[in-house]
């Protein structure tokens, strides 16, 4: 049935301190069925105990149960599915039972909810940042403690000894054709000077030497 328009709807606010991996599950049918509600408790996640109540006031025909599950995740998840379900009948009332948390358990809880916050706010920088810090971290650290003179004979020493890779002069560069056949052009002419400087070079000395300008004949009469 739907809901008056004048009524304002129940809102429950939790927290990470009123959250629990301890769970008490109420309005479950007095049938001795344990066994059948841990198992759909555990289709949820993990559990490690489930065992009645019987000190808790209940309804006629009803027990109480306490379920524990591993993670407090899991016992979130199953609460919002299972609360106020139909069980065999009944509507479950499930309830977060935090009294019954040891200080490493409160411990626990808070540290993953730290995690968790920082996670969702920055899902990408918190693993680049750690996988950088990994990656990078020795090699700076080597990098920082070098004077600038090594690292300058490192550099020309690398570099020295870097390989000399060479393309073929006929590798065509580009898609179109018409860039491709300028290219070559341009090569042709490079390599027809270089060849009329080649063959300057092995003219023999008396060609490639310049005419000596003679010498001129004083006959002028000295006083």
């Amino acid at each position: 049935m739907g809901r008056y328009k004048d009524e304002s709807p129940a809102v429950r606010v939790y927290t990470v301190c009123d959250e629990s991996r301890y769970l008490i599950v109420r309005n479950v049918p007095a049938l001795g069925c344990g066994d059948d509600l841990m198992r759909l408790f555990m289709t949820y996640g993990e559990v490690e105990e489930c065992k009645p109540m019987d000190a808790e006031d209940c309804a006629e025909f009803t027990d109480v149960y306490w379920i524990k599950f591993r993670l407090i995740a899991n016992a979130r998840f199953a609460k919002r599915k299972l609360d106020e379900s139909t069980f065999l009948g009944n509507r479950l009332q499930i309830s977060y039972a935090p009294e019954y948390e040891s200080v490493s358990d409160t411990k626990d809880k808070l540290e993953t909810r730290r995690k968790e916050v920082l996670a969702r706010l920055n899902p990408q920088k918190a693993k680049s940042t750690s996988q950088v810090t990994k990656l990078a971290g020795p090699a700076l650290t080597q990098t920082d403690n070098f004077s600038p003179q090594r690292r300058e004979m490192e550099y020309q020493f690398h570099r020295g000894n870097a390989p000399v890779t060479r393309v073929s002069s006929d590798q065509e560069y580009f898609a179109s054709s018409s860039m491709n056949q300028t290219v070559k052009t341009v090569r042709e002419k490079l390599n027809k000077i270089e060849e009329s400087g080649n063959q300057k070079r092995l003219q023999p000395s008396s060609q490639t030497q310049p005419d000596l300008k003679r010498t001129r004949v004083d006959n002028r009469r000295r006083i």
